[in-house]
């Protein structure tokens, strides 16, 4: 398999991969091997789980003086979201104006272009969170 094919065939790569414990239930993203409730008890429990990528703004900020990476979007919107399952993430909201932004709304996972390294360098992507 070619190495451009094997990461567009990565599972984790384009989906939000995290770990649930079978001890307890416990979800967790990041991927974790040890469960913080069950510690010892969940040593070979924690099994992949596949995050739905839906979930409702628990909490947001709207950035009007961004990092210099960000400097053309702006203003820009952070959001803590919980996602379906419990497990909290902390992402851009994109595709959505600040004023119509409310805690609550339902949102989904989508992936995007982060950043680049260079004309001819490596595209990172990663996942932003858009309302449904």
């Amino acid at each position: 398999m070619s190495n451009p094919r094997y990461w567009r065939e990565n599972p984790s790569r384009y989906n939000l991969i995290g770990k649930k414990c079978e001890n307890c239930g416990g979800i967790y993203f990041p991927p974790r091997e040890i469960c913080p409730k069950c510690r010892r008890k969940s040593l070979g429990k924690m099994k992949d789980y596949r995050l739905s990528g839906k979930g409702k703004i628990y909490s947001f900020t709207v950035v009007h003086d961004p990092m210099p990476d960000f400097a053309l979007m702006k203003p820009y919107i952070m959001a803590m979201v919980e996602m379906d399952g419990g497990v909290r993430l902390t992402g851009q909201v994109v595709d959505c104006e600040p004023e119509k932004l409310k805690i609550g709304l339902d949102v989904e996972a989508t992936f995007r272009k982060l950043g680049s390294e260079g004309n001819a360098g490596i595209i990172r992507y990663g996942y932003k969170f858009r309302p449904r």
